[in-house]
Order: C-alpha cells, then sequence, then structure tokens
C-alpha cells in the first residue's frame, strides 16, 4: 500500500507538472499572441507631428514611377509641353483626393484603408470586391512594377546601347521580390533599418537630378522646350493613359491615412500635410521631367531604355554609375515599404474570413506576418511572369481607379445618408464631385476609345469576387473549411505562426 501510495503521489506530482508545462505553454503563446498583436496594431500615443507626416507622404509617393512613367506619360502625348501639364494634373488630382480620404479618415477612424468606407456607405458586397481586388490585383501589380524597375535600371548598365534581354530583367526582378520577401519576414527592425536607408538614398537622387538640371537651364540649354506643343497628340484615349502613368507615380497619396490615430493634432496636420507635401512631390516631379528635357529630346527620351541613366550619362561623366545604383535604392525602396503595408492588408483580410485564416497568423519567433507577406511575394512574382512595365501599370491604374471613384463617391453618398457621423474635417463638395467625376472619365476612356479585352479580364476578375463572396462569406459552405483546415495546421507548424489576439488587459 505505500509503495502504490507513492506512485499514486508521484503520478500526481507529474501530472501537476504537465498541466504546469501545458500552462505556462498556454501563456507562453497568448503573451506571444499578444506581442504579435501589439505589433501590427500599436496602440501607442499620438507621436506624429506634421513635420514627419509630410515627410511620410514624400517618401511613400517617391519610388519608382518618376524614373519609369515619364517615357510612358510622352509616348502618348508626343510632346514636352503637355507632357508637363500632365504632370502638374496629376499632382491636383492627387492632392484633392488626398483631401477626399483625409474627411474619410476622420471621420470614421477604423483600419482598412478603403474597406470601412466603402462598408459603410454601400454595404459588404462593395467592400469585399475592394479587398478581394486588392490582394490579388492591384497591391501585387504594384510591387511587381516596381521590381520590374528596379531590375531594368539595375540591368541598363551591363548592356550599354542595348535593352537588357527580358529574361534577365524578369529574373532579377522576381530575386528582388524574394529578397524582400524573405527580409519583412524574418525581422521588422531589419525591415525599418533597410528603409530609412534606402529613403535617404531616393532623396539623394532626386536632389542631384533637379540640381543638375537647374544648373543646365541657367547655362541656357532650353532648346528642347522649344515649339513645346509642336506635334503633340491630344485625344481623350491617349490623356486617359497618360494620366494613368502619371498617377501611378503618384500612387500613395492615401496613405496617411492609415495613421490617423498616430497623427499629434490629427484635425490640423492631416490636412496639412496634405496641402504640403503633395504639391512638394509635383514641383520635384516637374523640375525632374525638366531636368529630363534639358539633356534629351523627345525622341531620344522615348527611345532611352532608363531615362534617368541615359541622363546620368550626359551630365555627370565618370560618376554616371550614380545615377543606376540610387535609383535601384530608390525603387527596391519602396518595393520594401509596399511590401510592409500590403503584407499587413492580407493580414487584415485573413483576419476578417476573408482568405485563408493562416494569413491571419503571425511567426512566433519573429513576431511578423510571415504567410501574409510570402503569400503577397508569390502573387507578385505571378505577375512578373507574363508582363511588361507600361501593360502591368495600365491594368493597375484601371483597377485601382475603379475603387477610389466609388470610394470618393461613398463620401458624397454619406453627406446624405449619415449627417449624424462627425466630421473634423469638412471639405467643399464639389471637390469629391471633381474627383468622382474625373475617376469615372479614367475607367471609361480607354474602355471607349480603344478597347481591350484585357479590360475586360479585369473587370470579369473584379466581379468573380461576387460568387466567392457569395459561396464563401454570405452562405459559409462547410466544405471549404474542411479542405482548409489541416492546411492551415500544416502550414502552421511548418512556419511557427500563431493567430494574433487583441489581449485586454
Amino acid at each position: 500500500m505505500g509503495e502504490e501510495s507513492l506512485r499514486k503521489r508521484k503520478g500526481e506530482d507529474n501530472g501537476k507538472e504537465d498541466g504546469q508545462s501545458i500552462q505556462s505553454h498556454e501563456l507562453q503563446t497568448m503573451n506571444l499572441q499578444k506581442q504579435a498583436s501589439l505589433f501590427l496594431f500599436p496602440l501607442q500615443p499620438a507621436c506624429v507631428g506634421l513635420i514627419s507626416g509630410i515627410c511620410m507622404i514624400v517618401g511613400t509617393i517617391i519610388g519608382s514611377g518618376i524614373f519609369v512613367s515619364p517615357k510612358s506619360v510622352l509616348a502618348n502625348v508626343e510632346a514636352v509641353g503637355p507632357c508637363l501639364i500632365i504632370w502638374a494634373a496629376c499632382g491636383v488630382l492627387a492632392t484633392l483626393g488626398a483631401l477626399c480620404f483625409a474627411e474619410l479618415g476622420t471621420m470614421i477612424t477604423k483600419s482598412g484603408g478603403e474597406y470601412p468606407y466603402l462598408m459603410e456607405a454601400f454595404g459588404p458586397i462593395p467592400a469585399f470586391l475592394f479587398s478581394w481586388t486588392s490582394l490579388l490585383v492591384t497591391k501585387p501589380s504594384s510591387f511587381a512594377i516596381i521590381c520590374l524597375s528596379f531590375a531594368e535600371y539595375a540591368s541598363a548598365p551591363f548592356y550599354p546601347g542595348c535593352d537588357p534581354p527580358q529574361v534577365v530583367i524578369k529574373c532579377l526582378a522576381a530575386a528582388a521580390i524574394v529578397v524582400i520577401t524573405t527580409v519583412n519576414s524574418l525581422s521588422v527592425k531589419l525591415g525599418s533599418y533597410l528603409q530609412n536607408f534606402l529613403t535617404a538614398a531616393k532623396m539623394i537622387i532626386v536632389t542631384i537630378i533637379i540640381v543638375s538640371g537647374i544648373v543646365l537651364l541657367a547655362q541656357g540649354k532650353t532648346e528642347n522646350f522649344k515649339d513645346s506643343f509642336k506635334d503633340s497628340k491630344i485625344s481623350v484615349s491617349s490623356l486617359s493613359l497618360a494620366f494613368y502613368n502619371g498617377l501611378w507615380a503618384y500612387d500613395g497619396w492615401n496613405q496617411l491615412n492609415y495613421i490617423t490615430e498616430e497623427l499629434k493634432n490629427p484635425y490640423r496636420n492631416l490636412p496639412l500635410s496634405i496641402i504640403i507635401g503633395i504639391p512638394l512631390v509635383t514641383v520635384c516631379y516637374v523640375l525632374i521631367n525638366i531636368s529630363y528635357f534639358t539633356v534629351m529630346t523627345s525622341t531620344e527620351l522615348l527611345q532611352s531604355q532608363a531615362v534617368a541613366v541615359t541622363f546620368g550619362d550626359r551630365v555627370l561623366y565618370p560618376a554616371s554609375w550614380i545615377v543606376p545604383l540610387f535609383v535601384a535604392f530608390s525603387t527596391i525602396g519602396s518595393a520594401n515599404g509596399t511590401c510592409f503595408t500590403a503584407g499587413r492588408l492580407v493580414y487584415v483580410a485573413g483576419r476578417e474570413g476573408h482568405m485563408l485564416k493562416v494569413l491571419s497568423y503571425i511567426s512566433v519567433k519573429r513576431l511578423t506576418p510571415a504567410p501574409a507577406i510570402i503569400f503577397y511575394g508569390a502573387i507578385a512574382i505571378i505577375y512578373i511572369i507574363p508582363g511588361d512595365i507600361n501593360t502591368l501599370i495600365n491594368y493597375f491604374s484601371f483597377a485601382v481607379w475603379i475603387f477610389y471613384g466609388l470610394t470618393v463617391m461613398a463620401l458624397i453618398v454619406m453627406r446624405f445618408t449619415r449627417k449624424e457621423l462627425r466630421r473634423p474635417i469638412r471639405i467643399p463638395i464639389i471637390i469629391p464631385v471633381i474627383v468622382t467625376l474625373i475617376s469615372i472619365l479614367l475607367v471609361l476612356a480607354p474602355i471607349i476609345s480603344a478597347p481591350e479585352l484585357a479590360y475586360l479580364y479585369c473587370v470579369l476578375f473584379i466581379l468573380s469576387g461576387l460568387i466567392v463572396f457569395v459561396l464563401f462569406v454570405h452562405f459559409k459552405l462547410n466544405w471549404p473549411q474542411k479542405i482548409s483546415k489541416p492546411i492551415t495546421m500544416h502550414l502552421q507548424m511548418l512556419l511557427e505562426v500563431v493567430p494574433a489576439e487583441e489581449v485586454t488587459e
């Protein structure tokens, strides 16, 4: 009996130890989930002032666009004068759109970008279609475009006098995607440090190009600006495609909405950051284009594979290698920032049940949304395989301006349907009306004047989200869950990820 009692006591002690071990493991997991939750949804006091807000706008917008789009804008209008006017007009449109988003962001203080605004105004279907299109079309294609731009500039010095082979560009772009997704999956701090360095490099190359252009203008290099409207090609189709490429360079004007709660005095600093930041970018873009035209004719610019590289070869002489190096830094920095924000968007969609649940999980060791970032990078690589930069930009802009227009229209609708909502920032109604009309024009013009099947495919893909919504969100069919649960479990073990939960203290 004594031995049995001893064994029983030992069993109880072992059970207690096992229970304590399980409890300790659960507490550790909860702690990791709490840390991951805090990482993704930082409940920080307002810490971003006016200067930081302006820097965020400038740093987010200036990326690969200004080094890629000048050739595409010029190709559509074929003259220097209209080209410069379009660059300025795109800046005005981006400013007006950002002011509309400023009212929406301070009226509905929810994360998720356009998603909550569309949800409040039109209900769940347009909101779901936005997330569906963003996650599978606009965000990955944006990432692919930026990495293709990086690849063109990085490979151009190795192929003087001719275009780099497409296979080289696409392989290099895919390698860039793999590196960026790996960095952001492994460490938040590493991605942040990389972003700070690349942002500084971005501003260095912009300053070099602008200052060089001003010096050349002061020396009398103005012959390429004579008869600047001669032989221009102006039509509804050409203008809309030129605007697509110009607005691509301004993409990111709505990003300040994501940190409204972290702005000091947001009702003052949000509109001021927009009114100062976007016009500052507009001035930089117009001056950079003027700098290009001081050393290149329209024909020479259109024939250049990498416009900034050609500019550097003609202006900086032995130090011309600086330009492709810093442009590559700028584009890879833009891709790095895009990867982080879009990875977070995939995470939010997974958490809301609009994507596989595993995409909302957080790495136990790294505290990063690794599954979301890996998924995002994989989709971007798929976009690199068939498309070139200009085609991707056209279809990206077509899709994104459908939802920009709907979101600004939501502002007009809620002026009448949600009058009870507090509006700390209230812009004149004419501004959202103008932006909505321009959005409709930008979407319809290329379809009517130069129809292509690709636009139809884009619309059909957006509408295909209705089938997904009805089957998997509205009716919540059981069989997809039976398939996804074992997949989620195996991926969770493979990637060592856990669900992140809001933990109340």
